[in-house]
């Protein structure tokens, strides 16, 4: 086992995984993950939803200009996504519709023969996202580690960092090492302004969000696996099938400490009666749940460059809910900024604006 590095990325989930993939090809690098397995919280926990029209616009250019990769290494299976809008969403549709690329207003009616549950009188509109698609997630992550180790680059689990230590480079301290690098990539994700405070920085602000899941029967006697994910444009349930259930969520947004996070009961029924109120399925029991933590920076997008202080200290975090979904443009984009080099022209022809996710917006 190797002690000096050029590069120790802090985090196995799927921004770390993904950049220290591409790292590898050019500097010894190493990745130092608290828990035992890789993803074990944030990425292990998702959705898994390509959607092409969901953050904001540093997300949604990083996103589109993700597809391309997906496609080629066939992580994606389609599944159209409908944003239904109840009376009292009208902001919330005339949002969407702003910002939107390749979305189409469709009759309800129309909405409905995709997704027959729909309870009469619930939507006022309906709107279709034909470009969305279920992700492989642990495809996705799996490759990136395979392609990670390829390179020569080490992995190190159930090693929490306990301290970083300036030391002409870095010195990264864990319960059971000591390992030496120039660059030290905090891709740490809730726990990320904890490592900024371990290496001296003041912390962004990083705020941790609970989401709850809850995973249901669907329609017994139907082949409800190829309809439409589906949800309300104020984003207050979502709902979706996978694995030949149902994935039910109340799409809530809790700020929470960093933790193993758990979903919570009462959350999980307010939004599964929100679901019920446009949906014509009674839950009548939830066979599992589970929490997840979305982290934000205060302006809700990620927060991806050197600090301030130029010492090799370089921040990857605050993806919010849509880490997986953009990583593989914003793991390449990273990686060119570690190194120095120009940004990806293909993402930056996504009308991408780095300025909005430096790290110096906040000092």
């Amino acid at each position: 086992m190797s002690r000096e590095f050029d590069v120790i990325v802090i985090g196995a989930g799927i921004a770390g995984a993904s950049v220290a993939a591409h790292l590898a090809a050019t500097h010894r690098t190493a990745i130092c993950e608290m828990e035992e397995r890789p993803g074990y919280h944030t990425t292990g926990r998702s959705a898994a939803a390509y959607e092409p029209n969901y953050g904001p616009p540093p997300i949604l250019a990083l996103t589109r200009a993700a597809r391309a990769h997906f496609e080629a290494g066939g992580y994606l299976t389609p599944r159209e996504t409908i944003f239904f809008m109840p009376d009292g969403q009208e902001p919330a549709f005339d949002r969407l519709m702003a910002v939107q690329q390749g979305m189409q207003e469709i009759p309800v009616g129309l909405a409905k023969s995709k997704f027959p549950l729909l309870r009469d009188g619930y939507a006022r509109r309906a709107v279709l996202d034909p470009g969305t698609a279920d992700i492989d997630v642990d495809l996705l992550h799996q490759s990136y580690l395979r392609l990670f180790r390829q390179r020569g680059g080490e992995i190190h689990c159930n090693q929490p960092v306990i301290a970083l230590e300036k030391t002409g480079g870095w010195t990264v301290r864990t319960k059971a090492a000591a390992f030496s690098c120039r660059i030290i990539v905090n891709a740490a994700g809730a726990w990320g302004d904890v490592v900024a405070q371990m290496a001296g920085r003041k912390p962004i602000g990083l705020q941790p969000k609970r989401r709850s899941m809850a995973v249901v029967a669907g329609p017994a006697g139907t082949d409800f696996m190829a309809w439409p994910m589906v949800g309300d444009v104020g984003e207050t349930w979502y709902c979706k099938p996978q694995s030949g259930k149902l994935l039910i969520s109340p799409a809530d947004a809790t700020p929470v400490a960093p933790h193993d996070a758990y979903a919570d009961d009462l959350t999980l029924a307010e939004g599964i009666s929100r679901f019920e109120a446009g949906v014509a399925l009674e839950v009548q029991r939830v066979e599992r749940s589970w929490g997840g933590l979305r982290s934000f920076a205060p302006d809700g997008n990620p927060v991806v460059g050197y600090d301030r202080q130029p010492d090799g200290f370089f921040w990857l975090i605050g993806q919010g809910g849509y880490g997986i979904q953009s990583s593989p443009a914003l793991s390449r984009l990273a990686a060119a900024l570690v190194r120095s080099d120009a940004p990806p022209s293909d993402i930056m022809d996504q009308e991408l604006r780095l300025e909005e996710l430096s790290p110096q917006r906040f000092a």
